[in-house]
């Protein structure tokens, strides 16, 4: 594949922000299709950004002859099935994490991701952003000794929305995002550490939900442990007051620590016997472009980009033990 004509089945805000524009960004990549239920917010997206064709119809975009590839970018729930959809039609696939809305359907798209031989990549971008890169080159240079422990700490105050029990947001809504926020955030946190220790192989939880703003839970704590031997140890409040507000993952080790944060990129924390140093790595614009930029010469036939489904589902795995689903 010379030239890589993306089709976006969905055209939500995480389009707009953080992936959208890097397709075109990337030399021999375009945008040329896109596709949302709303008929108006469809041919909306498609003026704004330059977009010649605009669907109501999955089907239809992927019917489509100048579409060889698709990006998904709708909620969970209709991943799997966009994906085969897709998959199906020879066309390869680059999905929204997390890569479904639970584990068995991660493992049913890298079924047919074998039997077509079309790849299935997975929105895990931070483990491509050099802020990330810099914290697993400090552990991997030795900086804070041998790694003891892990532990991730994320609270943060209900959302606006999250008092509007008439209409919720559907990232708290289980039959559509899997579960309620530590679905939609948890993997992020849970892929990088994989990135940079190796498969969990152990997970247990417990979940609660304190808040009483919707159904799904609002608080977790959870262990787990590496193949490699070090454990673990997490816990998540979405409705805590704003004086816990918290976003942290401390990487323990015998000779110092580092601590880094996932969402805000708070500067990076070296702690040795010889002090603190604060270390401040900045981002691209839009974030998915490294990843993006990666797929694309995979697809061309000029790297391997190892942010598939396989690697991907793992991390449904973990997240679907804490949560008690498997």
């Amino acid at each position: 594949m010379e030239q890589i004509k993306w089709g976006f089945i969905g055209c939500g805000e995480v389009t707009e922000k953080k992936s959208g524009p890097a397709f075109s960004l990337i030399e021999n990549s375009q945008v040329v299709a896109v596709m949302s239920r709303r008929a108006e917010k469809a041919k909306s997206y498609a003026e704004r950004h330059g977009i010649k064709n605009w669907y109501t119809d999955p089907q239809a975009l992927l019917d489509d002859p100048q579409v060889n590839a698709v990006y998904i970018a709708t909620p969970p729930s209709t991943h799997a099935t966009f994906a085969i959809m897709a998959m199906k039609a020879g066309k390869p696939v680059y999905v929204e994490k997390p890569m479904a809305a639970n584990y068995e359907d991660c493992c049913r798209m890298n079924r047919i991701s074998a039997t077509t031989g079309m790849p299935c990549f997975v929105a895990y971008y931070r483990r491509y952003l050099d802020y990330f890169k810099k914290v697993k080159a400090l552990i991997q240079q030795g900086e804070i000794g041998n790694v003891i422990n892990v532990q991730i700490r994320f609270a943060v105050p209900p959302r606006d929305l999250d008092y509007n029990s008439k209409n919720l947001p559907w990232r708290v809504q289980a039959d559509i995002a899997g579960g309620g926020y530590f679905y939609d955030l948890a993997p992020h946190q849970i892929d990088l550490l994989q990135e940079m220790f190796g498969p969990i192989i152990e997970a247990e939880g417990f979940t609660a939900n304190r808040g009483g703003l919707y159904t799904t839970e609002d608080s977790v704590s959870a262990c787990f442990r590496f193949a490699n031997g070090v454990p673990g140890s997490g816990s998540w409040c979405f409705v805590a007051h704003e004086s816990a507000r918290e976003d942290s993952i401390q990487i323990i080790g015998d000779k110092g620590s580092i601590s880094f944060s996932v969402f805000t990129y708070s500067p990076i924390q070296l702690h040795t016997q010889t002090g603190t140093q604060e270390i401040t790595v900045e981002n691209p614009q839009y974030v998915q472009l490294p990843l993006i930029q990666n797929v694309v010469e995979h697809l061309q036939g000029n790297a391997i980009c190892t942010c598939d489904g396989v690697s991907a589902t793992s991390v449904n795995w973990v997240v679907d033990r804490i949560l008690g689903k498997l």
